[in-house]
């Protein structure tokens, strides 16, 4: 994982044979005051952060891997970019740190090829047989809990 201001690395995974490098022209930083854990330091500190992508004119990705990540991200683009926000810890370097590992994540996950469809299996004839004789047994014992009929 790369540091905080230089090119984002993404590590292979599934999908991603050499993994994948975002130049850092490509990603847009921006800070504010941040809600969450701090103290009074919070108030005075731009530590929250924002990491805006925009995959659909990234020279990073190839026109597939573009097509793919707009594709699957569809829902998460705002604008046309993919923006992260991270203000989880009192240190802007810290959240910075955050924000590039999560898009790298959601990078990787969305350039990984979707699982093979589920192909669909019939029961087996002994199966069915088994299930079948179970019912009947399963009948006969029932139906013997009724009244006793006198003889």
């Amino acid at each position: 994982m790369s540091g905080p201001g230089g090119d984002l690395v993404v590590r292979p995974g599934p999908g991603l044979a050499s993994g994948l490098v975002i130049d850092a022209g490509e990603l847009v930083e921006r800070f504010s005051r941040s809600s969450g854990p701090g103290g009074q330091g919070v108030n005075t500190t731009d530590s929250r952060v924002e990491l805006a992508f925009a995959p659909a004119t990234s020279a990073s990705l190839t026109p597939t891997q573009a097509e793919r990540v707009l594709e699957v991200l569809a829902s998460s683009l705002v604008q046309g970019q993919l923006v992260i926000a991270a203000s989880e810890y009192r240190s802007q370097l810290r959240n910075r740190a955050a924000a590039r590992e999560r898009l790298a994540n959601l990078l990787r996950d969305a350039l990984a090829p979707a699982p093979p469809t589920r192909r669909p299996t019939r029961p087996t004839r002994g199966s069915q047989r088994r299930r079948l004789d179970a019912k009947k047994r399963r009948g006969t014992l029932k139906s013997g809990r009724g009244r006793l009929r006198p003889e």
